[in-house]
C-alpha cells in the first residue's frame, strides 16, 4: 500500500472524481456504472467505461478500454509511469491485464465482493510470483462508487418488478 499523504490524497479524489464521471456514461448507456481513468504526469490518458452489454463483448470493462487507450497514446504496452484510478476492485481479467501493463498503482473506490482480485477475493496485483507488483491505495471516495451501483442494480430490480404482470384475478 501507498503512503496516503493529504496531498497524495487531495490528488486520488481529483481523479477518482474523473474516474466516476467515466462510471457515469456507462450508466447513461444501461450498463453497469464502472470507470477508469489513467494518470500520466498529471494529465489523462486513458479513458474507459463498461461497455459490455454494448458492445457485446466480456472484455469490455472499464480499465481495459482505459489500459488499451493509454497505451495508444504514448506508444508502448508497459504504462510504468502511470496511475489506474477504477470506481471498483479490479476483477481477475483486469487485475491480469494491470500486472502485464506494468502499472505501478491502482487506486480503486470500493471493494468487489464477487469478484475483486486486488486484495478481496484474493490479491493478482500483489501476487509474489509475478515479474510485476502494483502498488494498491483503497477506498477513495469509497461511499460514491458503491452508491452509483447499488443505485443502479435498485433501479434494475424496481423496473423487473415493475414489469411484472399484475394479477386481477383476485
Amino acid at each position: 500500500m501507498q503512503e496516503d499523504t493529504a496531498s497524495n490524497r487531495d490528488e486520488h479524489i481529483h481523479w477518482m472524481r474523473e474516474a466516476i464521471a467515466e462510471a457515469e456514461q456507462a450508466r447513461s448507456l444501461g450498463e453497469v456504472p464502472i470507470g477508469a481513468v489513467i494518470i500520466r504526469d498529471g494529465t489523462v490518458i486513458g479513458r474507459g467505461h463498461n461497455l459490455r452489454e454494448t458492445t457485446a463483448d466480456p472484455t469490455a470493462h472499464a480499465e481495459i478500454i482505459a489500459i488499451r487507450e493509454a497505451s495508444q497514446a504514448i506508444g508502448a504496452w508497459r504504462l510504468q509511469s502511470c496511475t489506474l484510478y477504477v470506481t471498483l476492485e479490479p476483477c481477475p481479467m483486469c487485475a491480469g491485464a494491470i500486472v502485464q501493463a506494468r502499472l505501478p498503482l491502482v487506486v480503486y473506490g470500493t471493494p468487489d465482493p464477487k469478484a475483486g482480485c486486488a486484495g478481496t477475493l484474493m490479491n493478482l496485483l500483489q501476487e509474489p510470483r509475478f515479474n510485476h507488483s502494483v502498488e494498491l491505495v483503497t477506498d477513495i471516495l469509497r461511499e460514491d462508487c458503491a452508491l452509483l451501483l447499488t443505485d443502479f442494480f435498485r433501479s434494475l430490480r424496481l423496473k423487473k418488478i415493475q414489469s411484472l404482470p399484475i394479477d386481477t384475478s383476485e
